[in-house]
């Protein structure tokens, strides 16, 4: 089976020369990420032990729009990693000089964008992040983004821009939101498997539960939503810094979850789900 996780962080520590977003300390403290940075080299070891292919690096968001550590492991090891780059919503002008440019670098395949944070949470309503959509359907740029809260929003963005590829974070789950009450967010989730540029990232899962592996209490949801989008537009992932740090578990955990744990799949639904689709999707090819 050909394993790609579909979100993992890596940065660098804070430093004079490299500031990290204000707040950022307690940005990685609230939201349960491993304290220590984790660099690319650690987390090739990392896959490896997990038995992990694959990995999309997603810088984080204490790390500004700084895409130069994803770059670098994407370079060295373009058949590891590929980047999901930043780029700055507030500054339109150099943000599209700079999507324009990184788009065409093999090592990316894709942009994040979040709408998660106080000061992001009017982006998607006052027009800050309007110049982005046209010109990533324009490039062909798949868009993973994290708006938990804001399924209307993106509703209308997939209606006006049906050839842009969009892709959900974390089931449409808000950080902090676990058991019973991941099931509202997990409906407006499934309310958008209408449009067919829209998938979703089954990842997290473990910070989306008080229970230990193999989180039975997320089974209902998972499945929902795998039998609302189908196979080919859900992507396994861990958001392994989370896993590292507050909420506990393993990497090869976060593998045999699905590969071992959800009966309710065939083989083929896995194999498709662990890493094909998301393949697929970003047009990079499988050895």
């Amino acid at each position: 089976m050909f394993i790609c996780d579909s979100q993992v962080h890596i940065w660098a520590e804070e430093t004079r020369d490299r500031p990290w977003t204000p707040g950022g300390q307690e940005l990685v403290h609230d939201m349960g990420h491993r304290p220590k940075p984790i660099g690319y080299e650690e987390l090739k070891e990392l896959m490896d032990e997990a038995r992990v292919d694959r990995a999309l690096i997603v810088p984080p968001t204490w790390d500004m729009d700084r895409n130069d550590l994803g770059l670098e492991a994407a370079t060295k090891y373009p058949d590891r990693f590929g980047l999901i780059c930043r780029v700055p919503l507030l500054d339109p002008k150099n943000g599209e000089f700079l999507l324009r440019k990184l788009i065409d670098d093999p090592a990316v395949k894709g942009v994040r964008l979040t709408f998660f944070r106080k000061e992001e949470a009017t982006w998607l309503f006052d027009g800050t992040a309007d110049w982005y959509w046209p010109v990533a359907q324009e490039l062909e740029v798949p868009t993973m983004i994290h708006a938990a809260k804001f399924c209307p929003q993106v509703a209308e963005i997939a209606e006006k821009f049906p050839d842009l590829n969009l892709i959900l974070d974390h089931m449409g789950v808000p950080g902090g939101t676990k058991d019973e009450n991941c099931r509202p967010y997990v409906d407006a989730t499934v309310s958008l498997s209408k449009f067919e540029n829209v998938s979703v990232k089954l990842s997290g899962l473990p910070a989306k539960t008080s229970e230990s592996y193999p989180y039975k209490k997320l089974e209902p949801y998972v499945q929902k939503l795998i039998e609302s989008f189908g196979p080919e537009r859900c992507f396994w992932g861990t958001d392994l810094s989370r896993i590292l740090g507050a909420v506990g578990g393993s990497y090869r955990d976060c593998v045999t979850h699905f590969t071992e744990e959800m009966k309710f799949l065939s083989s083929e639904e896995v194999d498709l789900i662990m890493g094909r689709s998301l393949c697929n999707k970003l047009d990079w090819p499988i050895p």
